[in-house]
């Protein structure tokens, strides 16, 4: 990075949410002077959940040290959490950046990366019981900030996290210009975006239809949590 550009390091991984990414990012490369790279193992393009290929800007091993580490979610985060070399990474950079942004499940990996013991955290709704896993305080907040960790509930909750960073380091000002040039003034057309306020019948069609995911992401996060307390004791 320059000495005048604030760097930002977005991480990359096979099964990402691309809204995860897309949001936050459209967000923070409005900011003048910030820097975003996307991050991941090779240069070879991500393939997203929905099937949607991105190209990575910056590969884990030649990557500089961030100010801001952004790590996203989506249904690859399962494999993700269990990737050492990704997890390694996370681990490294959180260590010396100024901030760490973890966005819907991608706070998982944050905690696979023993980043959140002690910590309060969002994440998507129908991850949050797994936060205690990694010794983190789960928060049912659509934005959670905790000193220098902020940590958003799922994917359209990026967005809104995104505009808090930049609030917070750049100043509100900044942080409004960038609302105001994407013109950010969500009026969903339905009362539906939380297990609150969804008709029971959508909520529990769409918990029967995540069902083996539930599973399969519990089974991820006990490996996940198992290997974290084995590094820690050793």
């Amino acid at each position: 990075m320059s000495e005048t550009a604030f760097g930002v390091g977005m991480v990359m991984f096979p099964g990402i949410t691309q809204l995860d990414l897309t949001g936050p990012l459209e967000v923070l490369s409005s900011v003048p002077d910030w820097k975003v790279e996307l991050v991941a193992h090779t240069m070879a393009p991500v393939v997203s959940g929905r099937g949607f290929a991105f190209s990575p800007t910056q590969t884990f091993d030649r990557a500089p040290q961030y100010d801001l580490l952004v790590v996203p979610g989506g249904p690859g985060v399962d494999a993700a959490m269990l990737d050492e070399p990704l997890v390694a990474f996370v681990q490294k950079q959180a260590a010396c950046a100024r901030y760490v942004f973890g966005i819907c499940t991608g706070s998982l990996i944050l905690g696979a990366a023993g980043l959140l013991n002690g910590r309060r955290a969002s994440t998507h709704w129908q991850a949050v019981d797994f936060l205690a896993s990694f010794g983190a305080i789960a928060s049912h907040e659509r934005m959670t900030v905790d000193g220098s960790l902020f940590t958003s509930g799922g994917v359209t909750a990026g967005i809104d996290m995104g505009l808090e960073v930049v609030g917070k380091i750049a100043g509100p000002e900044a942080a409004q210009s960038v609302q105001l040039l994407l013109e950010y003034d969500p009026a969903p057309p339905f009362n539906a975006g939380t297990p609150r306020t969804a008709p029971k019948d959508v909520f529990d069609k769409l918990q029967s239809a995540s069902a083996a995911r539930y599973a399969g992401r519990a089974k991820a996060v006990r490996q996940a949590a198992a290997r974290l307390s084995t590094s820690a004791a050793v």
